[in-house]
């Protein structure tokens, strides 16, 4: 497959026509919209978490302040319709969450009163389960996160972002890449991610979600290595290279 412009266009079966782009700052409100009304397992985030403006401040504003380079979208008749969000700089990253996490925390405190019970327990949940359930992720790799309505989860939009954002990380000479994805026990796998050449460091059982699914709910982090093959940055590599390792931690919640 080869790189794909900045402008193409591209077709599937279900999702009409889509373009992926680089991120423009008039992007910043319609992002963040996307990014709460898929906060709960791909729907909006409003049963388990109330405050749209705090939930989106933390899951976007690193990638769209400080590193908006690294962030695309996609795009149908010019409405966002999944973006990808990235980190170069995991130092830089880990200084403005220590910072963010005083502010955002003193709003939430702040807040808290007027938040509905389910909101209030997902507090809870952050301050005294995040750091028990959320697997380890390297600290010297910079990641992403995907994100996309429903309807245009295809291979397809799969492929062209990450095409796109792995051939951005080529041409500046990073060599690894990290993302923590979601992932269920029978249904989302990270099969799609293992044929690409990602492989699964660890991962752990997270119990926010599960006063709402009968499903267990995991977080796993993997992680690739950036290497070109025949011009390609993105190509299937042997079925079974990449297996979850042995080792890999589960954590009961």
């Amino acid at each position: 497959m080869s790189s794909a412009s900045p402008n193409a266009k591209r077709q599937t079966a279900n999702a009409e026509r889509f373009m992926v782009r680089v991120y423009q700052p008039s992007d910043r409100e319609a992002v963040r919209d996307l990014c709460c009304r898929t906060g709960f397992l791909g729907k909006p985030i409003d049963p388990v978490f109330e405050d749209r403006e705090l939930f989106a401040d933390f899951l976007t504003d690193y990638y769209l302040t400080c590193e908006p380079d690294s962030a695309f979208v996609v795009t149908i008749n010019d409405s966002v319709v999944g973006y990808l969000l990235g980190c170069r700089f995991p130092r830089r990253h880990q200084i403005f969450s220590v910072r963010q996490s005083v502010s955002l925390g003193a709003k939430a405190l702040f807040r808290l009163p007027r938040y509905k019970a389910e909101s209030r327990r997902y507090i809870r949940w952050i301050a005294m389960n995040a750091w028990r359930e959320v697997p380890s992720a390297p600290r010297d790799v910079g990641h992403f996160h995907m994100n996309f309505l429903p309807e245009l989860k295809q291979i397809a939009v799969f492929r062209a972002v990450l095409e796109r954002y792995l051939r951005f990380l080529a041409d500046h000479g990073v060599k690894q890449i990290s993302a923590q994805m979601v992932t269920f026990d029978e249904r989302r796998t990270l099969h799609l991610f293992e044929r690409y050449g990602f492989r699964v460091l660890n991962r752990s059982r997270i119990s926010k979600f599960e006063r709402f699914t009968s499903e267990s709910v995991y977080l796993s982090t993997i992680i690739k290595d950036i290497v070109e093959k025949d011009g390609q940055v993105l190509y299937q590599v042997a079925p079974g290279t990449h297996r979850v390792n042995s080792g890999s931690q589960t954590n009961a919640p």
